[in-house]
This record gives structure tokens, C-alpha cells and sequence, in this order.
């Protein structure tokens, strides 16, 4: 059964991940992708839920501005997004849910998909797949740099899959298509809406991350880092470089300042911890003292508490760095994650489940990983309940690395990860 529909729906799956590469999308500004997500689904015969049906609002974490907002919501409209489910998802309130009810006694399966991209100007090489295949990206400066065009491509395969043996399903699924995943921004909107409350197995994952072959899949991972995202802004005062530079306030030196002084953050004795300083802008010409500087940040640590620490220290270098050169300095916290644990009593039924599969050819039962995840709260919420969660890894070659401008991944991978999931969703009718 699962073979024949892996087969029968690759040519969908390459299809919509190619075309939602054409068109990607920033965190909360994923308006054509939900729309594109909400239609199939819709089709199919799912209950949908999109905007605030489908997140708290109020949850969200590093929303861009009205106009950026304002700014993407025209063109996806120009895209092709009806005006009914704009209304829905204005003011950066995508993503969507969708819920199947079988009707039939079994456990409620969640399964949850990231959808956004990456601020990146796509490789034009010739030897870059996307670019030579024509599915480059059309929107200069955004990217899919890191697989979640396939990730979405994937969940529409499951909820084909779900809608399409309905009848010999049993429990309830919930499919999650998660905005704002990059800067750990949308699963806690997600959360703290409640999708996760009654959630008895919670199943997510990533193409990628490390370099496994095609048909190899981990069936949880270990090393994902709590974190935290920090926007800084520093405020001088602004004076003549050459006649009265005694009156400037210079922010710029602040900002360096900080940055140096950031990585001087001692490590912590009990776990892994990390610091990065990944943009900073300042100034407005080589005459002027500069008046205003900006960063964007992120601490990590391997624990909550060890991430505290991280953080704790960025803090107070920020402040010392202000009161140094005498200006001003706020912070934004613009994004979280939280560390997080695998159930390993799932890795023998997601390698019993899949050792029928012709497509899944190996199954590790952990892969060992060191970015973070806001799926974290995700699990964390399910676990918290007494339901099991994991997070996978499909295999893939990585000539580039996620967020360069070069990725790009074997496209085989994505029937690899949807019959994964489809044997893991009828593993779980067999072991009700």
C-alpha cells in the first residue's frame, strides 16, 4: 500500500517543493505558502484552521514591522492569494492547522512541518540544482536555504496519504505547518494555542543537518541548544568627526565593543554553550560621529539554565559596553528555543515500523546534532502531558551547508521522510 503511494505521489511532491522554492518567504510573512498549504488541504477534506484560529497572536516572538508586512501581503496577493484568506492572515499571522478525525478509537498522532525562509541570495552557479532546473528563487535576497520547502512538501504528502486511506486509519492527526521556525520565532504561538495539549505521539524532523545517505533516517536526535535571539540597539548623540568630536556619543565603538567582548564570554563548566554576533550595522558617514548602532544576536547553551548563564553575561557586556562610550542601549528579545529530549522508547517501534519499507533502507537510532529548534516547545509540551516525542533526521548529501547560498539537498529525500512517516502513522494503527 505505502510503496504504491510513495511512487504515485513523488511528482507531487517534486512538484510543490520546486514551486514553493520559486516563491519563499520570511517567518510571518509566509502568506502565499499558507495559502498554497491551506487549498490542498482544503481539498483534501481536512479541518482547517489559519490566522488566529491557528495561533496565539500574542505568542509570537520577532514579527517584522507593518510595513514589511504590508509590503508582502501585496505581492502574495499578486501571487495569487485570495482576498478572503488574506483577511484571515494579515498582520503576520500565518501557518496553518489542519485536524483529521477517523473517528475510530486510536491514539492522536501529531505531526508538525516549518514552512519559512531564509534572509539569502540564491547561488545563479550552474552547478546549483535549483538555478540549472529553472526553480531558482524568484524574490533576490530570500531563500529556502534550509529544506523547509521540502519539509512543507512532505506534510502535504502525509495529509494525501491520511485523506486518501481515511478508511483504514484510526485516532486523530493533527498536521502542523509552523511559521517563523528560523530565529526560533512561531512554535510557542503554536503551543500556546493548545494544539499540543492532547497529543499522545508528537513526531517532527529536518532534512539534512548531517550528511547521510539517501534512505537513512535517525529516528531521534541528542544536542539541540536552548537559545536565545537579542536585537541591540545603541543611541549616541551625533557630531561634526573634525570640528567638535568632544560632543559625540559614538555608538558605532559601542556596538564593537560589545562584539568583541561577547566571545570573551567564559564557557560553562556543565555543557556546550555558544555566542554569535550575526549582523551589525552603524553610522551614516565617514565625517559624522556615529550616532546609532544595531546588532542581532544569539546565546546558546545546552540547557535552559546553562543558556541563562550565556545570556546573563551577553547582558551585562551590553551594558558595560553602553556605559563605556556613554550612550544608550535596549534590547529586544526576538526569539527562544528550549533544549530538547527525545523519547528513545520510539526508536524500536520507528525501526519495526519502517523495516518494510523500500525506501527507508536504514534507521539510526540517534543522530547527534548542535543547532537549535522551536519545536522544542513543541515536544517539551507533549512530554510534559505524558504523551512521546521525537525529532528525526533524513538522510541527504550536503555538498553546502544549511544557510549557505548554495544548498540544496537530494530531492529523493522527500518520498524517503513521507514514507517514514506513512509507516510510522500505520505502525501506530498496529500497535493500537
Amino acid at each position: 500500500m505505502s510503496d504504491n503511494f510513495t511512487r504515485e505521489i513523488t511528482p507531487l511532491l517534486m512538484e510543490w517543493r520546486r514551486t514553493l522554492h520559486q516563491k519563499p518567504e520570511l517567518g510571518f510573512m509566509e502568506y502565499y505558502t499558507t495559502y498554497r498549504i491551506g487549498k490542498e488541504l482544503e481539498k483534501l477534506g481536512f479541518t482547517i484552521h489559519v490566522g488566529v484560529d491557528a495561533l496565539e497572536s500574542a505568542s509570537r516572538m520577532g514579527v517584522p514591522d507593518d510595513l514589511l508586512l504590508t509590503e508582502q501581503e501585496n505581492k502574495a496577493l499578486g501571487w495569487g492569494v485570495e482576498e478572503t484568506w488574506m483577511e484571515k492572515m494579515r498582520g503576520g499571522n500565518t501557518g496553518v492547522v489542519a485536524t483529521w478525525d477517523t473517528e475510530k478509537k486510536g491514539e492522536h498522532l501529531g505531526l508538525r512541518f516549518d514552512i519559512d525562509a531564509l534572509p539569502i541570495k540564491e547561488s545563479d552557479t550552474n552547478d546549483h540544482f535549483p538555478s540549472k532546473q529553472g526553480f531558482r528563487s524568484q524574490e533576490e535576497g530570500v531563500m529556502h536555504a534550509c529544506g523547509h520547502d521540502g519539509h512543507t512538501a512532505i506534510g502535504l504528502g502525509v495529509a494525501h496519504f491520511i485523506a486518501q486511506y481515511k478508511d483504514t486509519l484510526t485516532g486523530r492527526y493533527t498536521l502542523i505547518f509552523q511559521p517563523a521556525e528560523e530565529g526560533g520565532r512561531g512554535a510557542k504561538a503554536i503551543t500556546d494555542k493548545g494544539w499540543l495539549n492532547d497529543i499522545d505521539q508528537f513526531y517532527t524532523g529536518h532534512i539534512g543537518i548531517n550528511p547521510y545517505p539517501v534512505g537513512t533516517i535517525a529516528a531521534t536526535t541528542r544536542g539541540f541548544l536552548a537559545s536565545t535571539k537579542l536585537n541591540v540597539h545603541f543611541k549616541g548623540v551625533a557630531s561634526h568627526a573634525g570640528m567638535k568630536p568632544e560632543e559625540g556619543k559614538n555608538a558605532l565603538l559601542a556596538a564593537a565593543t560589545a562584539a568583541t567582548q561577547l566571545y570573551a564570554i567564559p564557557r560553562h563548566s556543565g555543557g556546550p554553550t555558544r555566542i554569535n554576533v550575526g549582523k551589525m550595522t552603524a553610522g551614516s558617514g565617514r565625517n559624522i560621529i556615529p550616532e546609532t548602532s544595531y546588532m542581532e544576536i544569539e546565546t546558546r547553551g545546552e540547557t535552559k539554565e546553562i543558556n541563562r548563564y550565556v545570556l546573563q553575561e551577553a547582558k551585562r557586556i551590553l551594558h558595560a559596553s553602553a556605559a563605556m562610550h556613554d550612550v544608550e542601549v535596549t534590547m529586544e528579545f526576538v526569539g527562544e528555543t528550549e533544549e530538547i529530549e527525545c523519547d528513545d522508547s520510539l526508536v524500536p517501534f520507528i525501526t519495526q515500523a519502517c523495516e518494510i519499507s523500500t525506501y527507508v533502507t536504514e534507521v539510526l537510532p540517534y543522530a547527534k546534532v548542535s543547532g537549535s529548534e522551536d519545536a522544542s516547545f513543541m515536544t517539551n509540551k507533549v512530554q510534559k502531558n505524558g504523551g512521546r516525542a521525537t525529532y528525526m533526521l533524513f538522510g541527504t548529501e550536503l555538498p553546502y551547508g544549511h544557510h549557505h547560498p548554495s544548498f540544496d539537498y537530494q530531492e529523493a529525500v522527500i518520498s524517503i521522510a513521507v514514507d517514514a512517516y506513512i509507516h510510522i502513522l500505520k505502525g501506530g494503527m498496529s500497535h493500537e
